[in-house]
């Protein structure tokens, strides 16, 4: 994925900003969207998205995600950024585009919910600053930028549309080297009842 530069009319699309908004829950920092990986519980996408930077380093990894808050999450990213991962820029909107997935399959009802109520409307992040992600205000009428979030969320809302992604699909990992999380390797994502699920088996037994 290498977006390109859009411009956006305001009156078309969809924005989410801030993440008590209507489609506030688009966001990654929108609380009550928390996942499940590797046995281990994260608050949300963005601290999730957060930790995969640092695959090498364990104890970053777990600074970010007990900060439990997505915008403390970043900042500790922001403070190691050299430890980052080297080729993070050419698997970052891989990594993201999993993130979302895994969003969505452990919190499929309302989240799938959200997706689909945006029609076939544009979805765009507003931002200020974030031309990448999002698209900033051109004029009061006008956004521009490569919004590669915002064509991210569309693309999981075709899935979601067309059943390519149900309740039910397995979340495969990237194929990136290294995708770990506190040294161990992140493989496939089931959805939040499976673990459920899973420990009833164990007791039945």
């Amino acid at each position: 994925m290498n977006p390109s530069i859009g411009e956006y009319n305001t009156r078309e699309i969809i924005t989410f900003a801030k993440t008590e908004n209507k489609f506030g829950g688009l966001s990654n920092m929108a609380p009550g969207y928390s996942l499940f990986i590797n046995e281990v519980n994260i608050q949300s996408s963005e601290i999730l998205y957060q930790a995969c930077r640092f695959p090498l380093f364990p104890t970053i990894q777990k600074e970010i995600i007990e900060t439990k808050n997505p915008m403390d999450a970043k900042a500790v990213g922001r403070k190691y950024q050299q430890f980052r991962r080297q080729d993070w820029d050419s698997v970052k909107f891989k990594v993201m585009k999993w993130c979302l997935e895994v969003k969505l399959i452990q919190n499929f009802d309302t989240f799938s919910e959200l997706l689909l109520s945006t029609g076939e409307k544009t979805i765009v992040e507003f931002s200020k600053k974030d031309t990448i992600w999002g698209a900033s205000p051109l004029n009061p009428s006008i956004l521009k930028g490569k919004n590669a979030l915002g064509r991210l969320l569309m693309e999981l809302r075709e899935k979601v549309k067309s059943n390519m992604i149900t309740k039910e699909t397995v979340i495969l990992e990237p194929q990136i080297k290294a995708f770990l999380l506190y040294d161990n390797p992140i493989k496939e994502v089931h959805n939040d009842n499976y673990f459920i699920d899973d420990l009833d088996d164990i007791h039945a037994h």
